[in-house]
């Protein structure tokens, strides 16, 4: 019985662990990993690229046999009644005789095989299936690139929020503590009630940010999941720290990389549409070729007054047709001319759209460029500014119990201190931002099927 019971206990612990969530821990180059497998966006433009080949199939297949098949089967529960001169029967002339025709049930039943020889549409709608599937293989290029680069903010963001935290903490632990000093020496009546309050101020203040960033630590958090695919209740680790990451984004040779520009995502995407334009004037131009289809089916017909379609002795009769068909555009009254006009404008516009993307995307690069050049500047500016913050508020701070520095200037000093703190933290963050903008604009990646 004790056995039982252990053993029903082991279960129950069992079934319980399979139901707690899974923890995920990531370094940036696994939640990358991740999140182009997993991300809700990346999952879909895959589905688009099954799709699109699911659509090659079918255009292909419109050009091949098809067979189809109908049978039918009548019983004329009242059979129609036709009336024929009475003489034909040795009537009297000028009255009819009713006459009932044929049988009063029937089945027939036929199968067509249906080949289309020649067709101009066909054959450009062959050439679009490979647009087609370029487009959603594009497409999804696009998308991994735009999944990379939104993993890796989310990424950052989580850290630039860990590490807000931590540093806010920590200035709340030191204030406090300047705070207890100081209300204590107040006491004693060797301090300024004034000091005590200044101090009081900045600890207040710096409370509300801890509480405000630990609320933003908590959605940055859920947006890195959303970002991953993964549910926002479930915990995840990181493993990568802020200032490390950054020093791995910092590469001056990327600035000195060129790409041909029509291997840009953004421009082979326009590329696509304006190839997909041109075939669209092709297929108009096209429905004014003749089409020439044939077809050939057999068939059998059985009759009989009762339901005996299944005996082995009802006697069916067969029929057979071969054919071709022919059909000749001859005129439309120029609706045809007006609609290949339309197209071949459409298509000069995807053109111009083409060019347009083209030095679009050259002044992206160059922008992305000067962008990352001045963030690692600016990196590099900002770690000497919180060095230089930090050297001050120590010496204000020795000043101030000293009695040579009034808590004003603290004040000031610690202001100056938290915000350069703040503007180190988001010149880390803008390095690997900025750095994984301009890697997206000259990747020149392509479409794998084993991707």
């Amino acid at each position: 019985m004790k056995f039982r019971y252990l053993l029903i206990l082991l279960i129950s612990i069992s079934s319980i662990a399979q139901e707690t969530p899974q923890d995920y821990s990531f370094s940036m180059e696994e939640a990358i990993k991740f999140g182009l497998e997993n991300n809700y966006s990346s999952v879909n433009a895959q589905k688009d690229i099954e799709i699109a080949l699911k659509q090659k199939w079918e255009i292909i297949a419109q050009g091949l046999p098809q067979v189809s098949a109908t049978a039918d089967y009548q019983n004329y529960l009242k059979q129609p009644v036709t009336l024929l001169p009475a003489e034909i029967t040795g009537g009297e002339p000028g009255t009819f005789t009713p006459v009932t025709f044929g049988t009063q049930q029937n089945v027939n039943a036929t199968a067509t095989w249906n080949q289309l020889i020649f067709d101009g549409s066909y054959i450009v709608g062959i050439q679009s299936a490979r647009t087609l599937l370029q487009i959603s293989e594009n497409a999804k290029t696009k998308t991994d690139l735009e999944i990379k680069k939104a993993v890796i903010n989310a990424y950052g963001n989580v850290l630039l929020a860990e590490e807000n935290v931590a540093i806010l903490e920590k200035n709340v632990e030191n204030v406090q503590k300047n705070y207890d000093e100081t209300n204590e020496i107040y006491k004693n009546g060797l301090a300024e009630q004034e000091d005590v309050e200044q101090l009081e101020i900045t600890l207040l203040n710096l409370k509300n940010n801890l509480s405000r960033s630990k609320r933003m630590r908590d959605i940055a958090y859920e947006m890195f999941n959303l970002t991953l695919g993964i549910p926002v209740e479930i915990p995840v680790n990181l493993t990568e720290e802020l200032d490390n990451l950054a020093m791995e984004y910092f590469d001056l040779e990327l600035l000195q990389k060129e790409i041909p520009v029509e291997e840009n995502i953004d421009y082979r995407i326009a590329a696509n549409t304006a190839e997909s334009r041109e075939i669209e004037v092709k297929l108009e131009k096209s429905k004014a070729l003749p089409s020439l289809t044939g077809f050939l089916n057999y068939g059998v017909q059985g009759f009989s007054q009762e339901f005996t379609f299944l005996n082995e002795d009802q006697e069916y009769f067969g029929q057979s047709i071969l054919g071709v068909s022919l059909n000749i555009p001859i005129f439309s009254s120029g609706m045809r001319s007006s609609r290949t006009q339309q197209k071949q404008i459409a298509y000069e516009q995807a053109m111009v759209e083409l060019e347009q993307t083209e030095n679009e995307v050259k002044r992206q690069i160059n922008s992305a460029k000067s962008d990352y050049e001045f963030s690692l500047e600016n990196y590099q500016n900002q770690k000497k500014n919180l060095e230089l913050a930090e050297r001050i508020e120590n010496k204000n701070q020795i000043k101030f119990f000293e009695g040579i520095a009034s808590s004003f200037e603290l004040s000031e000093a610690q202001r100056q201190l938290y915000q350069a703190q703040q503007d180190f933290l988001q010149s880390m963050l803008d390095v690997i931002t900025a750095k994984v903008e301009l890697e997206n604009l000259l990747d020149t990646r392509k479409y794998n099927n084993e991707d």
